[in-house]
């Protein structure tokens, strides 16, 4: 299986679709791992579409290549993983979609290297740009579980059992019955990493100042921050039963947007919209893409 070893990685993706395809890069997020993006990879690559979906650091096969390198997960670092994949593989221009952490990180990317992410589709995690404020009662019970790893005993938790706790989100994030106790176990396996408890609990720290981002994605993180408007070509898809980020939440997202934006919200789709729906999505995401990939 193909990976890409990098001064502190060792990383595991998937390259489909044509070698001479537009190369759009899929994110995927958390509690999940690359195979989320597999139905939706494959018509996007008999549209065309070369695809390139990285399993992030501390999920499934991409693992750490030295002992001493800090277990980080903030969007920052993560996008500088996905950006020296691209290097690795000499991609230059591309496209991008992202999942859930997968948003962040695509966020990250259009900040950080705006003159090669040429279009952006992000799911079910509305952009950060210009910094998050603290959010409503109503919007922090449903992030329960980003406080609960603030605290030890909540982290000894999610150390003593991961998976369950993984999969109380897969339950109560989209409508019951939406997936199948195989797939989830199948998916499961990637949180069998070592690291992958580590790089949770630093991600969901690091975004509320809990804790420090990574050393090398500081200047990203900050300029994030500074960053009010998102110039490029962009699109937001979540689920209308999305059980952390309803709708509701994201009905001024435009406002962060200066250039073309369109935000979908698919009726009975919970908070996984690429395993829930991905007809729906990959439909979108053609359509996005051919667009703005032919200006």
């Amino acid at each position: 299986m193909p990976t890409i070893l990098t001064d502190s990685l060792n990383i595991f993706y998937l390259d489909t679709g044509p070698i001479t395809g537009i190369p759009v890069l899929l994110l995927h997020g958390w509690p999940d791992d690359e195979t989320t993006w597999s139905d939706v990879s494959q018509r996007l690559n008999r549209a065309g579409f070369r695809t390139i979906m990285p399993t992030l650091r501390g999920f499934g096969r991409t693992t750490f290549v030295r002992t001493d390198t800090r277990r980080t997960g903030d969007s920052g670092i993560l996008a500088l993983d996905a950006i020296t994949l691209m290097d690795a593989l000499k991609i230059k221009r591309f496209c991008v979609a992202g999942h859930d952490w997968g948003a962040r990180i695509s966020e990250a990317l259009a900040v950080g290297w705006p003159a090669r992410v040429q279009s952006m589709v992000m799911m079910s995690t509305p952009p950060r740009a210009g910094g998050v404020s603290t959010p409503s009662f109503e919007q922090a019970q449903r992030q329960w579980y980003h406080w609960f790893q603030a605290t030890k005993r909540g982290a000894q938790a999610v150390r003593d059992q991961p998976k369950a706790f993984a999969r109380f989100m897969w339950t109560n994030w989209s409508p019951p019955g939406w997936f199948e106790e195989s797939t989830f176990e199948r998916v499961a396996r990637s949180f069998e990493n070592p690291d992958w408890v580590d790089v949770t609990l630093h991600s969901y720290r690091a975004r509320w100042d809990e804790v420090d981002p990574d050393v090398e994605s500081r200047w990203l993180e900050d300029k994030i921050k500074r960053t009010t408007q998102l110039t490029l070509p962009a699109m937001y898809i979540q689920g209308e039963a999305d059980g952390v980020n309803p709708p509701r939440t994201t009905e001024n997202i435009a406002a962060k947007f200066s250039g073309s934006f369109q935000r979908f919200v698919l009726p009975g789709v919970g908070h996984f919209p690429t395993r829930e729906a991905p007809e729906d999505v990959s439909e979108l995401l053609i359509k996005h893409f051919a667009k703005w990939s032919a200006v």
